[in-house]
């Protein structure tokens, strides 16, 4: 769902018919479209805008250019909401600029490199001179936005402009593209009015008779400011004294503009004096919202007065309904006000504010009541605007609003405590996270709930202790974690679908983490069917990632390729929200495909994952990534870069929902042992953390299976006892494998049984414990990597398998995808173990006995066309044939399909 936006906002201004001309500045701006950025730099009131409105208001600019215009506010700050309204005025005036960038930007976190990379192309699709004018950059200049804006003007296609008015320099390259000759300037000293422009907008716009000395002394005193001269246009009309005025007229640019308002408002009526200062504190003026400060109903009418007055009234519309007050003077009027009416300042505020809530414009609303300190009711705007909020994404919103609160009133009120213990959350400040839940349940007991939501409120017991299971869970604490999550369940109402698959979901991570995988498989089962009731569906395809590491640890990693490959299909439809779930699960689709021996296809999944995922900072995805582009590394025989994206994982890695499983340094350890570097991992392995660590306790199963591999290491190099007590402690492990229902690690137990076995001398247990390995998972085909990376030992057992009939077939599909040179020929009679596909050639063998297009299966298995046909060209190469329908025929033939 994309965020609404204002329309008046991307409007070019009006150009005024009587200004004075200016054609050397609007020479300087026709330069632009040599040049890659025009920067229009200038303090407040020297005419920016006027001269943007007057270049785009020539004659035929309209069929020369395309033209996307957007006035800037201290609102657009947000980096959503700013490119929110960067693509739509760009989609106003180009409608190349597609929806796509729209629903980008409503994702959160906002991924602004794609953002921008979608932006880019598109431009680069449309024809014709383009042009985007960004005015007032300075609101919202900083480097959440100039990240953005910097990645924007480096790729700008050369048929795209960009325009800047800003009062102080944008943080952007701008030395890089002076040098480049890419920039054009338009500065202080340019835009100043010249005696000769001066005189032009002194006598014929502003109707004054003014000798060319005293013309002259104007100009020079307010040193061609054309803000000053305009104030001091107002306070000369029908004065007598112009010499003694003139001067009078000293002082720094701030002291001359407070003389000169206080001149003007002086000689203005006191109605018109009256309708100024109260509603100067509103940034965006229309009739019936002057109405509601003033008390009047004139509102509209006196606007429009007021504009053709030249009262620094800016129309912000073509209808002349919204308007805002020039920024020097709305600075000066609110001073005033300030010091006139001090009194009337908290109800002009609150008026407005009532306005905007009845408009049901909640953000102005809450600005208003915080300008005066009226915190209670902004509290209370904030927890009626949460529905919205959660549904346009808007955590940056909510984050600065509940910083601008006391917080003394978040901690009185327990749905905003809760709401800022989810924000500590994502940090990782734990302790400051069950902080905020002791304040939200100790203002729940007190009564002092403040006004959130009926629901809201209702469901916050349970929240809470949903909250205090994620706690616990990132610290490691499997019983609390579990004590929490059936607290939540007994808390929740049969139909609180979103808490009760909270609550469920730790459950079953806090049974995964005991090792007991057939209830964690159950369970979060249940946890994704209620977040499917709920109506989560972003949080139920993240779900999937976990259901489908259960599946692979219960030996079923087919089962979780199904599950991925169903969810995936759900989440492209609901595109950009869910993308951030996608880039997840096809990480462990990557995980899956590695595993089972199909290298490629896992470095395919992971660019598609790391395109999904730029820009954001994920923390779970991002660190899974790089696991498993170092697994990738290391399957490809570059353990050193395996080694540094390991590195690069272990700093991005924090404690969150996924069990330590698989703890970094294990897997580093693994990648060392398979290099022939033994030293460091004899040092980790020496570590307390590891040498004294549970064997019993299932979250240092992996750490124990990998000190096996270095002690199986040590005893080929010849080091005595180094497999003492080991094959003991591999039974036990398998023993408790067997009983929690983890197949998966069971099948790698059995294999270093086997090398145990072999290591020993006892021939005949490997081969025992080999076919123990084969009979532990129902898919033994998907565990190929697992054999694979054992290198020389693993072939030597499978050479000898390959010869015995009932291991044959296994031993030989991973003989031939290891590309064993010492792989014994085939059986002399061509039956189906003549012909070896692997488990993914055999999917795309299937997929071409169908009606699918190629595009279309490629689509199906989630990898690029380019991988389909690597697939193609093995199996075609394989079954010795040509063409699809011969491979599918031969296929047949051999028993295959």
């Amino acid at each position: 769902m994309t965020r609404p936006t204002i329309a008046t906002k991307m409007v070019v201004p009006s150009r005024r018919p009587a200004l004075v001309d200016r054609p050397r500045l609007i020479e300087r701006v026709r330069r632009g479209s040599r040049s890659r950025l025009t920067l229009v730099s200038a303090p407040a009131g020297f005419g920016k805008t006027t001269l943007l409105s007057a270049w785009l208001a020539e004659n035929g600019a309209a069929g020369q250019r395309r033209v996307a215009w957007l006035s800037l506010d201290a609102g657009d700050r947000d980096p959503a909401v700013f490119w929110t309204y960067l693509a739509t005025a760009l989609r106003s005036a180009v409608p190349e600029v597609g929806s796509q960038t729209l629903e980008l930007t409503a994702v959160d976190p906002l991924p602004i490199e794609l953002v921008v990379t979608t932006l880019l192309n598109q431009l680069a699709a449309a024809e014709g001179e383009i042009w985007l004018v960004l005015d007032d950059y300075h609101l919202v200049d900083g480097s959440d936005i100039g990240t953005g804006m910097t990645r924007l003007l480096d790729n700008l296609p050369a048929h795209v402009h960009l325009v800047i008015s800003t009062r102080a320099d944008p943080d952007l390259a701008l030395a890089r593209w002076r040098v480049r000759r890419e920039l054009v300037e338009i500065r202080a000293a340019d835009l100043r009015f010249t005696v000769e422009e001066a005189t032009d907008y002194l006598t014929q716009v502003a109707g004054l008779d003014l000798a060319g000395s005293a013309v002259a002394a104007l100009e020079q005193r307010t040193e061609g400011w054309i803000a000053a001269l305009q104030l001091a246009a107002l306070s000369l009309q029908g004065r007598g004294d112009v010499a003694a005025f003139i001067d009078r007229f000293t002082g720094t640019d701030r002291f001359v503009v407070d003389y000169l308002v206080e001149e003007v408002l002086a000689h203005q009526p006191p109605d018109v004096r009256d309708f100024l200062l109260q509603t100067a504190v509103l940034d965006e003026l229309t009739g019936p919202l002057c109405d509601a400060l003033t008390g009047r109903r004139d509102g509209e009418r006196t606007l429009v007065a007021l504009e053709r007055a030249n009262l620094f009234l800016v129309p912000l519309d073509d209808r002349r309904e919204w308007f805002r007050y020039h920024h020097l003077f709305a600075d000066v009027l609110r001073a005033r006000l300030l010091s006139e009416r001090p009194d009337q300042v908290t109800r002009l505020h609150r008026q407005a504010s009532n306005w905007f809530d009845q408009q049901d414009r909640p953000e102005d609303a809450i600005r208003h009541a915080l300008a005066v300190g009226e915190v209670d009711r902004a509290a209370d705007l904030i927890e009626r605007a949460l529905p919205a909020l959660r549904r346009n994404r808007q955590d940056r919103q909510l984050r600065d609003w509940l910083t601008a609160l006391p917080d003394e009133t978040v901690r009185a009120r327990p749905v905003l405590s809760v709401l800022v213990g989810h924000l500590l959350l994502a940090s990782g400040d734990l302790a400051a996270v069950q902080a905020r839940l002791d304040d939200a349940e100790r203002a729940l007991t007190t009564g002092t709930a403040g006004h959130g939501g009926s629901a809201e409120l209702r469901t916050l017991p349970a929240t809470i202790a949903v909250f205090r299971a994620s706690v616990a869970q990132a610290r490691g604490d499997e019983p609390a974690t579990a004590a929490h999550a059936r607290r939540a369940l007994a808390l929740a109402g049969p139909d609180d679908h979103l808490a009760r698959g909270a609550a469920a979901g730790f459950l079953g991570l806090a049974a995964w983490a005991r090792g007991d995988v057939r209830s964690a498989l159950s369970t979060f089962e249940q946890a994704v069917t209620s977040l499917h009731a709920a109506g989560a569906v972003v949080d139920e395809l993240s779900g999937t990632v976990i259901l489908a590491d259960l599946w692979s640890a219960a030996g079923r990693p087919g089962r979780a390729r199904e599950l991925y490959r169903d969810a995936l299909r759900d989440a492209a439809a609901h595109r950009p929200a869910a993308a951030r779930a996608e880039a997840e699960m096809l990480v462990g689709l990557s995980e899956i495909d590695c595993t089972a021996g199909d290298v490629t296809s896992a470095q395919q999944q992971l660019e598609l994952a790391d395109e999904l995922s730029r820009g954001r900072p994920t923390t779970e995805s991002r660190y899974r990534w790089f696991v498993a582009r170092a697994r990738v590394a290391d399957a490809t025989g570059a353990p050193a870069e395996a080694l540094q994206l390991l590195t690069e994982a272990q700093r991005l890695y924090q404690p969150g929902y996924f069990p330590a499983v698989r703890p970094i340094p294990a897997i580093q350890a693994r990648v060392r042992i398979r290099a022939g570097d033994l030293g460091p991992v004899m040092q980790w392995a020496q570590q307390p953390a590891v040498a004294d660590a549970d064997e019993d306790a299932y979250l240092h199963a992996y750490q124990h299976l990998t000190v096996v591999r270095l002690r199986l290491a040590q005893a080929r190099a010849g080091a005595a006892g180094a497999l003492d007590g080991t094959a003991e402690r591999l039974e036990r492990m398998a023993q408790a494998a067997q009983a929690a229902g983890r197949d998966g690690d069971l099948l790698e137990i059995h294999l270093l049984q086997a090398l145990v076995r072999q290591a020993r001398g006892d021939r005949p247990g490997a081969a025992r414990a080999l076919a123990r390995a084969w009979a532990a998972a129902p898919e033994p085909d998907e565990y190929a990597r697992l054999f694979l990376d054992e290198g020389e030992p693993v072939f030597d057992l499978l050479r000898d398998a390959a010869t015995q009939t009932e291991l044959a077939g296994p031993a030989r599909r991973l003989l031939e995808l290891g590309a064993d040179p010492g792989r014994p020929p085939a059986p002399g009679t061509a039956g189906p173990l003549a012909v070896e596909l692997s488990p993914r050639e055999r999917e795309v063998l299937r997929l071409l006995d169908s009606e699918l297009t190629g595009p279309e299966i490629a689509r199906t298995l989630f990898v690029s066309h380019n991988t389909l046909r690597t697939h193609t060209k093995h199996i075609f190469t394989k079954l010795d044939v040509t063409s699809r329908r011969a491979a599918v025929r031969r296929a047949r033939d051999l028993g295959l399909l």
